[in-house]
Parts: C-alpha cells; sequence; structure tokens
C-alpha cells in the first residue's frame, strides 16, 4: 500500500539531485528581480580596471553591452581561448558599440582581480573591450540578475535593455560546439544595430556561477 508514496519520493529525490548537479551550467544563485527586457536598464556606477569611473548614463546615444566574466571559469576559457568573445568584441567595436565587461567576482573568490591583473588578462588574450568593470561587492550583477559567466545584456542607444542572456545556444566547454550553436546575443546584438526587433530577446545563460560575496 505505500509502494507509490516511496516511488513518488524517489522520483522526488532524483530530480532534486539533477537540478543540483546542474548547478555549474545554471547559476544557484539566490532568486533576485530580473531586469525587464523592453524597459530601461539598470542605472549603475562604477570604477574600472584603470581606477576611471564609469556611469551607464554616460552612454546615453551608444548601443552598451554588458558581459559578465571570470577568467578562470571553463565556459569564459572556452569562449576567449577560442577567439570568439574577441571577434565578437571587435565586432562590437567596429559597430560603435561600448563593450564592457564586468568582474563581480567578490575578494577570496574565484575570478576576482584587481585592476592592473584584469589589464594583464585583456592583454594577454588581446580581449577588446571598452572597459572592464571592477564589481567586488556584486552590486552591478545583482542588478542586472547576472548569474553566470559569461551572462550577456545589450541596452540599446535610448538605455533600454533589449536582449538578456547566454552567448549562444549550447551550453558547453567544448570549442567544437560553437560552430553548432545558435549564436543567440550575436544575432540579438546586429539586430539592435540595425534597429529591428530582436526574435529571441531572453535566452538561458549558461557558465559558472557568478562568484559574488556570500
Amino acid at each position: 500500500m505505500n509502494s507509490f508514496p516511496r516511488r513518488a519520493m524517489l522520483r522526488t529525490t532524483v530530480l532534486t539531485a539533477a537540478l543540483v548537479g546542474a548547478g555549474s551550467l545554471l547559476s544557484t544563485a539566490p532568486a533576485m528581480a530580473a531586469p525587464a527586457v523592453g524597459q530601461a536598464a539598470p542605472a549603475f556606477v562604477a570604477v574600472d580596471s584603470k581606477g576611471k569611473q564609469h556611469k551607464l548614463e554616460d552612454f546615453k546615444g551608444k548601443i552598451v553591452v554588458l558581459e559578465w566574466t571570470n577568467h578562470e571559469c571553463p565556459y569564459v576559457k572556452k569562449h576567449y581561448g577560442a577567439s570568439n568573445m574577441q571577434k565578437l568584441q571587435q565586432q562590437a567595436k567596429d559597430a560603435g558599440i561600448v563593450w564592457l565587461s564586468v568582474i563581480s567576482s567578490a575578494p577570496g573568490e574565484q575570478g576576482h582581480v584587481a585592476g592592473p591583473r584584469a589589464d594583464e588578462l585583456s592583454a594577454s588574450r588581446q580581449a577588446a573591450p571598452a572597459a572592464v568593470l571592477l564589481d567586488p561587492q556584486g552590486t552591478i550583477g545583482k542588478a542586472y540578475d547576472a548569474r553566470t559567466t559569461p551572462h550577456m545584456y545589450v541596452i540599446d542607444a535610448k538605455g533600454i535593455l533589449r536582449y538578456a542572456g547566454g552567448i549562444d545556444s549550447i551550453a558547453s566547454t567544448k570549442v567544437a560546439d560553437l560552430e553548432k550553436a545558435d549564436p543567440v546575443f550575436k544575432t540579438a546584438m546586429e539586430s539592435v544595430v540595425k534597429g529591428v526587433e530582436v526574435k529571441q530577446a531572453v535566452t538561458r545563460p549558461y557558465g559558472c556561477a557568478v562568484k559574488y560575496k556570500s
């Protein structure tokens, strides 16, 4: 008579284990209110790797890309190691887009770096962001509900959030999957440049959980 409850409990246990096992792909960070695509992007003030202060409002009139990054994350290593991220950064630069890489790893956590080290990483990888924003308190990350590295956002010239989500459609650390994946972020960025609707405006990000201050 008790076989059904036992089976139900087993299914629940297996499902819970599966969700826990997926933690490296989808962030297990506490739930936060996500910014709404189609609405004004959250304002922020941040200091970059060179000590310069930036405000989102300073870039009004320009398209802005936000890229959450952690140089020790294998998913980030995939995109930089294959030069995929650098190519996207260069494409953005050529289109007049302001690309801001954001590091929200807290002190003592994986991926945390000071300004000079952030600049060394950019130089060694031939990365081309307009600036690397340091967010050790996680203020910007939490405002944008950034959950993984990478996690990508596109803000249009009027300050409206037009895209939030993954860099592509295959949650993998394999370089070979780059050619197979749907480049959802690239497509969104190009759509914003053209002034047309982003058809996939929200997608699921994948990567390492952002290492916020606990």
